[in-house]
């Protein structure tokens, strides 16, 4: 293909993979009836690790040792914020697990400061607050009780956060390609383990076509299509204008489970989503979109 019909596919692909993302919360509270979690992200993950193999084999000359090291500090991440993700969403609805995870965007530049000495500005601070205001608005009840399933997905949002990070100290240099498929690996391995230690292997489930279609979704598409779509989507667009689309992932999060899972969303928890969606526009885009907007009705007028 093209390089210019791929920079047309750009947005189109980053709005594939924020809606192929936000629906895989809803098919993983379904697919957690029937399989533990160890071992729906341990198939998930190997699916992914293979795939992405297969797809970028000629990359794997430049593969050394330090990809190793790399990506199994990668893929431990990735692995905890999958893992208290996953279990979180057993004990909450999807739409919930969906806003709630999405807080990583705002801790991301906090967590960066503590690694990186690097300060937030203004507009981390403000949203931060917003974002508090939002956790608050979705996850207290009337009885002004956090759910235990919440609080899981809020430290979910912290190890998201903390992969991000890694990612940014530990990939300079290396290709983004091979890196990934071995954080995939490690990933795999870390929930392999986990299978073996604690859970039953699910035999039964794996029988089940409605499981097996699950995994599948849950392998190629918002593992492996997903991650394709955004690494090409990003190069392809400006950071702010991607950012945005991506962080629409939690909003597609909310639309499936309330017309596929029969969610149940509450006025409060929608003034929540709205604070929490607020605060991941201005902490990843500072607002940029309205500023060029009012420079270019100042170049109209």
């Amino acid at each position: 293909m093209q390089e210019s019909a791929i920079k047309k596919l750009a947005k189109p692909m980053l709005f594939a993979a924020a809606f192929i993302w936000g629906s895989s919360f809803f098919i993983m509270k379904n697919t957690l009836d029937a399989m533990p979690v160890q071992y729906l992200l341990a198939i998930r993950f190997t699916t992914g690790a293979v795939l992405l193999s297969v797809i970028f084999w000629k990359k794997w000359p430049m593969m050394g040792r330090d990809y190793l090291w790399r990506g199994a500090i990668i893929g431990a991440c990735l692995y905890l914020a999958y893992s208290i993700q996953t279990y979180g969403l057993a004990r909450t609805t999807p739409s919930k697990n969906a806003f709630l995870t999405a807080v990583y965007c705002v801790l991301v530049p906090f967590l960066y400061w503590i690694f990186a000495k690097v300060r937030p500005d203004r507009y981390h601070i403000l949203a931060a607050v917003l974002c508090v205001t939002g956790v608050g608005l979705v996850s207290l009840n009337g009885e002004l009780r956090v759910q235990s399933g919440d609080l899981l997905t809020l430290l979910c949002a912290v190890f998201y956060a903390a992969h991000i990070v890694a990612v940014a100290k530990v990939s300079p240099g290396k290709d983004i390609y091979l890196l990934t498929i071995f954080q995939f690996a490690f990933a795999a391995l870390y929930a392999w383990i986990g299978g073996l230690l604690t859970e039953t292997f699910p035999a039964a489930a794996l029988a089940d076509t409605n499981v097996l279609f699950a995994l599948a979704y849950l392998g190629v598409m918002a593992t492996t299509v997903a991650l394709l779509f955004q690494n090409v989507g990003q190069i392809y667009s400006d950071p702010a204008s991607a950012s945005v689309i991506l962080s629409l992932e939690s909003v597609f999060g909310v639309l499936c489970s309330v017309l596929f899972a029969e969610d149940t969303v509450t006025p409060q928890m929608l003034l929540g989503f709205a604070f929490i969606f607020v605060a991941v526009l201005c902490s990843e885009t500072k607002f940029a979109f309205f500023k060029k907007t009012r420079q270019n009705l100042n170049k109209a007028g």
